[in-house]
């Protein structure tokens, strides 16, 4: 059994992963847009006319970790609310690095710092509002 996280960007998917490609080194495996469905959605159950360009799923990967992702639909204000997605870096130097180009655009929580638990531990949410916890084994 696998649980894999699910990100709905609200319109701002493919920019979104091309941040993740920037900042953590993310590789899309697979995208596919709305338009590339062959099966009209149901009413209700798709994005606004026009939205042919936009994502309906995508997958990327982060490290050995898999994320799914989609624009979902594209009102253009994505929530992501009371869940944060775990970065463990190698050591202080990557934490550093990881939380820097996470932090672009976006808003520190926590600043990265040393903790009881760990050398760096940092939270942020990045420019989509996607919280990330970076932190590093002690």
């Amino acid at each position: 059994m696998q649980v894999q996280p699910y990100l709905f960007f609200d319109g701002r998917c493919e920019e979104a992963l091309e941040f993740y490609k920037k900042a953590l080194g993310a590789k899309v495996e697979m995208l596919m847009r709305f338009k590339e469905n062959p099966d009209a959605p149901g009413p209700g159950c798709g994005p606004p006319a026009g939205s042919g360009e936009k994502v309906m799923h995508a997958c990327f990967k982060v490290g050995e970790a898999s994320i799914m992702a989609s624009d979902g639909m594209c009102a253009g204000k994505p929530n992501f609310q009371g869940i944060s997605l775990s970065l463990s870096a190698k050591d202080e130097a990557e934490a550093e690095t990881l939380f820097g180009a996470l932090s672009e655009g976006g808003q520190v929580q926590m600043p990265l710092a040393k903790t009881f638990f760990s050398p760096r531990f940092g939270m942020v949410a990045d420019r989509f509002g996607v919280s990330w916890m970076v932190v590093v084994s002690p």
